[in-house]
């Protein structure tokens, strides 16, 4: 009886009682664009873009920050202290608990993180709102956050990036919110003064506050494909004028056929890009790698151009 008890028992109900493996499940992503389900691993190695439609899903700072600055060039800085909540404010729930959930989960004070370093060998300081971050809202945090990457730049003399991803102006803290538009638009107005160059990435969604503000304001606007840019909705615009909107509004290929912004480039192409243009804007030749030389000894010919009337 002891045999069967112990031994016995035991095995069968380890077998009819199999705990369930454990599989993590963050090992599938599913892609917003086509609902299909790509692996994480893939995902990550297509640079958070889903192969097969090619959907530009969101990505953190830190993603920003490797995937633009050149390798071991970069540094992140440390952001100014703000009160946590002003106002006092509460709606289901009180603000500064939901800044404290928001914290815990991702790590981060706030919905910006700020970075110098180097893009393609040119000075650069970049800031990244991050929409997982109570949807990259802009209040007092972020306000203070891009007034410092401005003036970080100037002393630099280095070029202002501002990757953007924001449903706007941060409703829990009112008027201070809103006046964080005037602060940052007169930051980046005195980085203009000193001559030096600020560039905008629109990410999906660039809206609100951040549309009407410094999201705009860049010497060239760049938007990822497919990203939603505007103020208000879509369907709050419908019903304020009560017309049916295009196909694709608010869409970056909309607003770059319509002169709302500069360029779509694609992620791939977006540090290359960066490079380039901050190289033009700062009057800098940009980068020629230099050319290995030819095993036979001969000099290489040189290209025939216009100037050599051939």
């Amino acid at each position: 009886m002891n045999w069967l008890t112990n031994y016995v028992r035991p095995r069968i109900r380890a077998l009819v009682h199999r705990e369930p493996s454990r599989v993590p499940e963050n090992l599938w992503s599913q892609c917003p664009g086509c609902e299909r389900m790509i692996f994480h691993r893939d995902l990550a190695a297509n640079h958070y873009v889903c192969p097969l439609c090619g959907h530009h899903l969101r990505v953190s700072p830190e993603f920003r920050f490797h995937d633009l600055f050149d390798a071991a060039s970069w540094e992140a800085i440390e952001l100014p202290k703000v009160p946590a909540d002003p106002l006092k404010f509460r709606d289901k729930k009180r603000y500064d608990e939901r800044l404290k959930e928001a914290q815990t989960k991702s790590g981060k004070s706030d919905a910006v993180s700020v970075a110098h370093g180097r893009i393609d060998g040119h000075p650069a300081v970049l800031a990244v709102l991050d929409f997982n971050f109570m949807g990259g809202s802009m209040g007092t945090a972020v306000g203070e956050a891009l007034v410092a990457a401005a003036e970080l730049a100037r002393l630099q003399e280095a070029t202002l990036v501002v990757v953007t991803a924001s449903g706007g102006a941060r409703m829990q803290e009112g008027t201070l919110s809103l006046m964080q538009m005037a602060r940052t638009t007169a930051a980046i107005s005195q980085l203009k003064e000193a001559g030096l160059p600020y560039l905008t990435v629109l990410a999906d969604p660039t809206t609100g506050g951040v549309t009407a503000s410094f999201a705009m304001l860049g010497d060239i606007a760049i938007a990822e494909p497919g990203a939603i840019i505007g103020f208000a909705g879509a369907r709050v615009i419908e019903q304020t004028i009560r017309e049916t909107l295009p196909e694709g509004f608010q869409r970056a290929e909309y607003l770059r056929d319509h002169g709302m912004i500069d360029m779509v480039v694609h992620r791939f192409e977006l540090k290359v890009t960066l490079g380039r243009v901050i190289g033009l804007l700062r009057g800098e030749p940009p980068a020629v790698p230099e050319r290995a030389p030819a095993n036979d000894g001969v000099a290489p010919t040189p290209a025939i151009t216009d100037a050599d009337g051939a």
